[in-house]
């Protein structure tokens, strides 16, 4: 069918063929029609689904004609990157129509988030803590919010911002449309979910995480400390055009972009301890291709949105399934193609083959020919250039038993030390009697 068929606004359905969108993705085809009708909506989607567009399209059609400065419609998600995403997909889709939007996260001043809430702008896209910041002060009151979106559920679930989230609902109408997404269904969100929704529309739940079917996946084996030489010469041979590179930790991210860069592949970076400048300029350069590589931990797994994006690739092997499949998700959005390269060293083995049992398939192995694979040998560590420190007891004390023998005998009653015998490097007067105050100066 074509996005023609869901009857919406003209100046939407032509913000929709700007964007190129001819046929609705099923979890388009499934979620807005009900969410015209102003139903509840629970979907279990996955990465790169098109389920953003699947609950913009009908908060602006539904909004068109309401009256401008009262913010109705909130948008609460995990990660900065998903806000901003987010952010983006309403103003290109109601870029036609006087419709506003906002985001309102972390590391960026409040000031500008402030005059939002005072102009009443339509939709609000925000992260749980920052929202909360805000909501403190008077201007933030969102009494007039009409419909809700809960998105990515189950990632709100891993970063603890469940409190948060049950906090918030205490906070705007109970009588409301509520549209709630993620990719799965743990018990904790089904319980949430229970608790906001009036007989939802349930939509795609899937009994078995998997990848879109457009991504071809391959498992490479290499020694753990050859993998950043690896991701450098499938660069730079030309095999990998353009690759998301997602590390364990952010200081893994730090070394893989720091090697890339010294080896002549220019690489952005994306993880916890950046700024939001920093994290906004990475995204920014590597979707205008200015650079091949973005290396990032997965706070960004989520909310990184890339258009022609041709590989992702697991640098470190993730620990449970749901995250290899939303990392994988990156790439083949939205029915295109695209590439999922798992690197594994021997070590990782066992990571696979739990991934491979969950995705229901085993992930062919592939070698770079002119690669070399032996390991290197490691580092020798050098000798300290410090003399060696005498021990303890020689130190303090000149000799081993003696000395031991002399201290005890230099403790009061109770084992503590008498106050007229201060302990090495220790002088008399810092040590007081019991029941004295000592001094403060």
């Amino acid at each position: 069918m074509p996005f023609s068929a869901f009857g919406l606004h003209p100046l939407l359905q032509r913000g929709a063929e700007a964007l190129g969108f001819e046929r609705p993705t099923p979890i388009q085809q499934e979620a807005i029609p009900p969410a015209l009708e102003g139903r509840d909506i629970l979907a279990s989607a996955m990465t790169g689904s098109g389920k953003t567009a699947a609950f913009a399209l009908p908060i602006l059609h539904r909004l068109g004609d309401r009256p401008r400065g009262t913010t109705r419609a909130l948008v609460l998600t995990p990660t900065r990157e998903l806000a901003a995403q987010i952010d983006e997909h309403f103003r290109d889709l109601g870029g036609h129509t006087r419709l506003t939007s906002a985001t309102v996260f972390g590391g960026l001043s409040m000031r500008p988030q402030e005059q939002a809430f005072r102009r009443g702008v339509d939709v609000i896209v925000a992260t749980p803590g920052r929202l909360l910041d805000h909501m403190r002060f008077p201007y933030a009151a969102l009494g007039g919010i009409e419909i809700l979106v809960i998105d990515e559920a189950d990632r709100m679930l891993d970063m603890g911002f469940l409190p948060d989230v049950r906090r918030i609902l205490r906070q705007i109408p109970a009588d409301r449309q509520t549209l709630f997404f993620s990719a799965t269904m743990p018990p904790p969100i089904v319980s949430l979910s229970r608790e906001m929704l009036r007989n939802p529309v349930t939509i795609a739940i899937q009994r078995k995480s998997a990848p879109a079917t457009g991504v071809t996946q391959a498992a490479w084996p290499v020694p753990a400390q050859l993998k950043p030489a690896l991701l450098a010469e499938l660069v730079k041979s030309g095999r990998i055009r353009s690759v998301i590179a997602f590390t364990r930790t952010k200081h893994r991210a730090n070394r893989l972009a720091d090697y890339l860069s010294k080896n002549g592949v220019v690489a952005g970076r994306i993880h916890g301890n950046r700024s939001q400048n920093q994290r906004t300029q990475a995204l920014g350069g590597f979707k205008a291709g200015k650079f091949p590589v973005l290396v990032a931990t997965d706070i960004a797994a989520r909310g990184i949105d890339v258009e022609a994006l041709s590989h992702v690739v697991n640098f470190d092997v993730p620990k449970c399934a749901e995250d290899y499949v939303h990392r994988v998700g990156r790439t083949a959005r939205a029915a295109a193609t695209g590439d999922a390269f798992l690197f594994f060293s021997p070590e990782e083995e066992a990571d696979v083959r739990g991934i491979e049992r969950a995705i229901g398939k085993r992930l062919p192995r592939l070698t770079l020919p002119e690669f070399d694979y032996t390991p290197r040998p490691a580092a020798r560590p050098q000798a300290p250039v410090h003399p060696r420190r005498p021990s303890l007891s020689a130190n303090r004390d000149g000799g081993g038993g003696a000395g031991r023998a002399a201290r005890r005998r230099g403790r009061g009653t109770g084992g503590r030390r008498s106050a007229a015998q201060p302990g090495p490097g220790r002088r008399g007067s810092e040590r007081h009697a019991p029941g004295r105050r000592a001094s403060t100066r």
